[in-house]
């Protein structure tokens, strides 16, 4: 019997060379979660799992072209937008959405790397507030990226994260999931709300050196769930277990020497060194 055609799920992201984190990430999470996935750069980064060494950021007209390849060949079901640069990439994603009326968009506003190189220009916020936001399905800041489009400090967002999940859904998105990763403690809670009633989503923290890619892996899961046709609730909820395993299996990994990879597809991998 032949096999039915895969959903297809687009990752609009950056590089990353050392493949925890970014394109790498996302497609492993497409793969494992059995959605055909496709990438378009926006970035090319010489990075490891200690450092962010250098970025180059492609003329935005060849990515332009890379968006329009992709969206007038494939079905594509949704689609997840992770590092993008600047403001002229900004624009240049915002107007092929329109363009290509996009479903199911998953906007991960990347800032920094987890080594804290910054990954978003200061000029590029309003932007990506203006033009991108409004046409997201799901947003997915950490604290300090919501305190950064809020225009607040990152304590006010933890002291109010219903309140700060409210603003953020005003600025046009259908729903938020504020993570609370950057929070600490034994749990590592998110907040679901879109619009309407809040979610929480809780989850313990595994003590772990191995959350490279933690962003761009639980983004492109929720793309991935909206992508098999999972309501935005249930798709985030499964990318939260999805992520949190993730972690859970890479926790003894020693792949690298600063944050290493989570892992993919520990569902799948059961003898690693095989």
């Amino acid at each position: 019997m032949d096999a039915p055609t895969p959903r297809s799920a687009l990752s609009i992201a950056g590089s990353d060379p050392s493949g925890g984190a970014g394109i790498q990430a996302d497609l492993k999470t497409f793969s494992a979660l059995g959605v055909y996935g496709a990438a378009a750069l926006t970035s090319l980064t010489a990075q490891n799992t200690r450092e962010v060494r250098a970025i180059h950021v492609p003329p935005v007209e060849f990515l332009a072209q890379q968006l329009d390849c992709v969206f007038e060949d494939l079905d594509i079901a949704a689609t997840k937008l992770g590092m993008l640069s600047n403001e002229h990439v900004v624009a240049t994603v915002a107007s092929a959405l329109r363009r290509h009326a996009a479903r199911n968009v998953v906007l991960d506003p990347v800032m920094v790397s987890k080594g804290g190189a910054p990954l978003l220009s200061d000029t590029a916020v309003d932007a990506l507030r203006r033009e991108l936001v409004p046409l997201a399905s799901v947003l997915t800041p950490n604290l300090p990226e919501a305190a950064v489009m809020l225009g607040l400090a990152e304590r006010e967002v933890l002291a109010a994260p219903e309140r700060a999940c409210e603003r953020l859904v005003a600025l046009g998105c259908r729903a938020v999931v504020l993570k609370g990763g950057h929070a600490g403690g034994a749990h590592s809670d998110d907040l679901y709300f879109d619009g309407t009633s809040f979610t929480q989503l809780p989850a313990r923290r595994t003590l772990s050196e191995n959350t490279h890619g933690t962003g761009c892996t639980f983004s492109a899961a929720i793309a991935a769930y909206l992508a098999l046709g999972k309501p935005r609730l249930e798709a985030v909820q499964f990318a939260k277990r999805y992520v949190t395993a993730a972690i859970e299996g890479s926790k003894d990994w020693k792949l690298g020497r600063g944050h290493g990879p989570v892992h993919h597809f520990h569902a799948w991998w059961r003898d690693a060194s095989r």
